[in-house]
């Protein structure tokens, strides 16, 4: 209920999953590691204003998403979001994955390694170029608003390996991902567990949201409801072209620097992809893209003399 305060009332659900709330971004400063205390961080979402009217624009809620949708799941279930993904998910389906790493498999972890440069001349996004300029844009309170939590080295703490953190420190590999995204690939099923309806399948996967300019990204995104669609942005200017080409049934998600994990039901095809060198962009970077582009062409998919999606 108090999420309701500063003209949130009007709120619902699918604008939390659709990126529509006008949260992406904690409007001040928090302090060092500050998206650790989860408590801290759905106090402060609930007592700000919107960026924005709720449902009149699209941006990308990119470090506060799993809070806001995460204490929706916590005040349902009375589970905080990684023990549910642990005890709904993970375990049924034998994922080595976690949201909040057990201090027990902390050896296991390897630590990112920071982006090469850009080389002299190449374009930056425009998300870094607005966040690096003004940190009272969009971009800047995302990346300045958040404890540091995408400086260098920031996530490879114990600290932050141990916190939930959903849209930020998810721990698996690739292998993990692709089980992940296996049941919604299948109907919703796989082995004998079952995510979800067969029926929701299609919906998880329907376009919710498409817009032309991001108001966190800077460039052109497609949504479904909680998922990423695919979006071919190449014919545009170079720093504003980054793209995540996949086909029009598939729906997942990036991470950042690169990785990847999506289903792609018609195709019955479940993908993952880690590393720990970031890459630069905010789309999937070409070490990624070549992977999904290979997959895509072994199953025989084709794409258009002028790119665009991957089909069938």
């Amino acid at each position: 209920p108090e999420f309701a305060k500063g003209g949130k009332d009007g709120i619902t659900v699918r604008m939390l999953l659709n990126h529509q709330a006008g949260l992406p971004a904690l409007r001040e400063p928090i302090p060092d590691g500050g998206l650790c205390d989860w408590n801290a961080v759905v106090e402060a979402l609930a007592a700000m204003e919107p960026l924005w009217e709720p449902g009149t624009r699209h941006g990308y809620h990119a470090l506060t998403f799993g809070h806001l949708v995460g204490e929706v799941v916590r005040r349902v279930t009375g589970s905080s979001l990684g023990a549910f993904f642990r005890t709904e998910v993970a375990e049924p389906l034998g994922l080595d994955f976690w949201i909040g790493l057990p201090e027990a498999h902390e050896r296991r972890v390897a630590r990112n390694l920071t982006p090469e440069p850009p080389a002299p001349g190449e374009p930056v996004p425009q998300f870094y170029v607005a966040a690096m300029t003004d940190p009272t844009t969009i971009p800047g309170m995302v990346v300045w608003n958040s404890g540091g939590i995408l400086l260098p080295g920031a996530v490879d703490t114990r600290q932050v390996h141990a916190a939930e953190i959903p849209s930020a420190n998810g721990i698996t590999n690739g292998r993990g991902l692709a089980g992940m995204y296996r049941p919604l690939a299948l109907g919703g099923e796989f082995d004998g567990v079952r995510l979800v309806p067969e029926d929701a399948v299609p919906a998880m996967g329907a376009v919710a949201a498409a817009v032309a300019r991001d108001a966190t990204m800077l460039v052109p995104t497609r949504w479904a409801n909680g998922f990423l669609k695919g979006q071919d942005n190449h014919h545009l200017p170079p720093g504003e072209n980054d793209s995540v080409v996949l086909s029009e049934e598939a729906f997942g998600h990036l991470g950042n620097g690169g990785s990847m994990g999506f289903a792609d039901p018609r195709a019955r095809l479940s993908f993952g992809y880690a590393m720990n060198r970031l890459g630069g962009g905010v789309g999937l970077d070409a070490r990624g893209q070549a992977l999904v582009d290979a997959v895509y062409r072994a199953m025989g998919y084709r794409r258009g003399a002028r790119g665009g999606m991957w089909y069938s």
